[in-house]
């Protein structure tokens, strides 16, 4: 266990209800912005043991708080925001250049590859802090997630309202969400529709691992090629129609040709 931080302070039990506009956000969100300096694994943690309860009750991390919800943080060890760390200069520019679109409610980014969406699983900081210690007046929240390796459109949302309406439009299939994948060898399969379940496993080194497994939650994905480069490598087009984690990945992989890099 690394040893803790001498300039951590222990805050006390602390206890929350849930406004009109924080109404709509998640669970793991919420007690982030509540702690403050906490790095993202922590307050995973801390969910995950049950530490914070909603209503009186254990929760998960994804859960969407409703207005009025009571919520209970626990003590946690956390800097003093004075001394809190902040995202280095170089990923605080990347991000403001990365930025290709806002107005009073929304913010997209061209998010680049390398770059993480959040902190957590061995990173201080990503997107969503750049963003925060950027534009500390404006209240940001992650729409969705890309996987740390994948560049794309992330949404921003900056008012709890939007952040509301367009979780509704994600969970209702009012988005399309389509990528670009390179992956090794000659697609011969077609158009290719793959619904194979996925199971996120015990995190091994600081990161998740998801397989494909029958005890998996529902996962569809539909392939199309694009471009042949000779028997080397296909450039195809992929549709997702749910959202999980390597998605595109795992679901390469199993139909025999993985994602090239």
């Amino acid at each position: 266990m690394p040893e803790p931080d001498p300039r951590e302070i222990r805050t006390a039990v602390q206890h929350f209800e849930v406004s009109l506009q924080e109404a709509g956000q998640r669970l793991d969100n919420y007690v982030q912005k509540r702690l403050g300096g906490v790095p993202r694994s922590r307050v995973y943690r801390v969910i995950r043991k049950g530490e914070v309860r909603v209503n009186g009750r254990r929760a998960g991390p994804e859960t969407r708080l409703q207005l009025n919800d009571r919520i209970r943080i626990p003590p946690v060890r956390v800097l003093p925001r004075s001394q809190a760390g902040r995202p280095s200069a170089l990923l605080s520019e990347s991000i403001r250049r990365a930025i290709i679109y806002q107005d009073e409610k929304l913010l997209v980014l061209d998010k680049p590859a390398g770059v993480a969406v959040h902190g957590g699983s061995g990173v201080s900081f990503g997107v969503i802090e750049a963003l925060r210690a950027l534009r500390p007046e404006d209240s940001l929240e992650l729409v969705h997630r890309l996987d740390r390796d994948t560049s794309g459109c992330l949404l921003i949302a900056r008012q709890a309202a939007t952040l509301r309406s367009l979780h509704a439009l994600l969970r209702t299939e009012g988005f399309e969400k389509r990528y670009l994948a390179l992956v090794r060898g000659k697609w011969e399969l077609g158009a290719k529709r793959i619904d194979v379940p996925l199971r996120t496993d015990t995190r091994v080194g600081g990161e998740r691992t998801v397989r494909a497994g029958p005890s998996g939650k529902p996962s569809v994905s539909e392939f199309r090629p694009v471009q042949f480069f000779g028997r080397t490598a296909t450039l195809v087009e992929v549709t997702l129609r749910t959202g999980r984690t390597h998605q595109i990945r795992v679901h390469a992989q199993h139909a025999g040709h993985p994602v090239a890099g």
